[in-house]
């Protein structure tokens, strides 16, 4: 309890920060993360403590991005069957949502995720969706969860050290902004969904 500190935590950050080689250790950090399911805010947490909210955000991103990539490829080499188990049937039933409208698609999906972060990446490379479509998707639709973490992780820093005053209210905003986006997104994706299926139990139909 001594040590485990809010405070302690913030100094074991700054001097990590001052590494010359933490930028590249925290973005790196990414992509085993996402195989484990360990919870990416946290390291973005870190990440804005260590280097300040600018370079913590763009760090993130980076490492954010990397990361969809790196299991992008894994998708490209994995035995179909294989990725249709992690896939599961909510992820599953996207597949043709994600090949007919690519960018788009993706970047909806992250913004409201339906399978993990590296099952969605896998998927993606299994179906050979373009790589620039995955890391562009990724950093459009994380780019509000990205900086709501920074901001939140920029007013825990300020609250607990005291540097000045937390503007809760604009935390609060940030928060409530991605949760109406991620509510529209599912609205997207469910009519996107139905759409297609209609389209398809059209075409089986006899003339």
């Amino acid at each position: 309890r001594e040590v485990a500190t809010a405070e302690a935590a913030i100094a074991w950050a700054k001097a990590f920060g001052e590494q010359p080689w933490a930028p590249f250790a925290l973005m790196a950090a990414y992509t085993p993360a996402c195989l484990v399911m360990f919870p990416r805010p946290l390291i973005t947490l870190a990440a804005v403590i260590a280097f300040g909210p600018v370079l913590g955000f763009v760090y993130s991103l980076t490492g954010i991005c990397a990361s969809s990539a790196v299991t992008w490829y894994m998708g490209r080499h994995m035995r179909r069957d294989t990725v249709r188990r992690l896939a599961g049937p909510k992820l599953d039933r996207m597949i043709e949502v994600l090949k007919k409208h690519g960018l788009v698609a993706m970047t909806l999906l992250r913004l409201v995720p339906i399978a993990p972060f590296a099952v969605e990446s896998i998927v993606a490379g299994a179906i050979r969706m373009k790589l620039w479509h995955v890391i562009v998707g990724t950093a459009i639709g994380l780019l509000p969860g990205t900086l709501t973490t920074t901001v939140f992780g920029d007013a825990i820093e300020t609250a607990v050290t005291g540097a000045g005053e937390v503007n809760w209210w604009f935390v609060g905003g940030a928060i409530a902004l991605l949760a109406g986006g991620a509510w529209a997104v599912k609205r997207w994706f469910t009519r996107m969904e139905r759409r297609m299926q209609a389209h398809g139990e059209a075409r089986r139909q006899p003339r």
